[in-house]
């Protein structure tokens, strides 16, 4: 059996997170535990790629991030006026990478590194 990785972001605002990578990346809810009363873990799916959130009050918005998502889209372009709509944050403008990729840097609501990807 194949091993599969699903990245998963602590944040001390779930809710918060999770409506950014809903309305940003059309993210589907899999998974919510508890069923009911506060949500601890939150696992989404975008495209075929799972990924996590979790509920962590003592996570500082300001610490030094150790991850980078790297996100592959249909438009880069068309993606970044909505990043700040959606509470992230755009780096600059898209650039073509010389290893065939079409790059914008973000941040999501929380400071989390996000490159929204596509091929050339």
């Amino acid at each position: 059996m194949a091993a599969t990785i699903t990245p998963v972001i602590m944040t001390a605002d779930l809710e918060r997170l999770h409506a950014f990578y809903r309305d940003l990346l059309a993210a589907e809810e899999t998974m919510r535990v508890p069923d009911s009363g506060p949500t601890f873990y939150l696992g989404l799916r975008i495209g075929d790629s799972p990924l996590g959130l979790v509920a962590d009050d003592g996570v500082e918005p300001d610490a030094k991030q150790r991850f980078l998502l790297s996100v592959e889209v249909a438009d880069v372009d068309a993606l970044l006026p909505r990043v700040r709509a959606c509470g992230g944050h755009t780096l600059g403008a898209p650039n073509d990478m010389p290893w065939g990729q079409r790059v914008a840097h973000v941040q999501d609501p929380d400071g989390n590194s996000v490159n929204l990807t596509r091929q050339l």
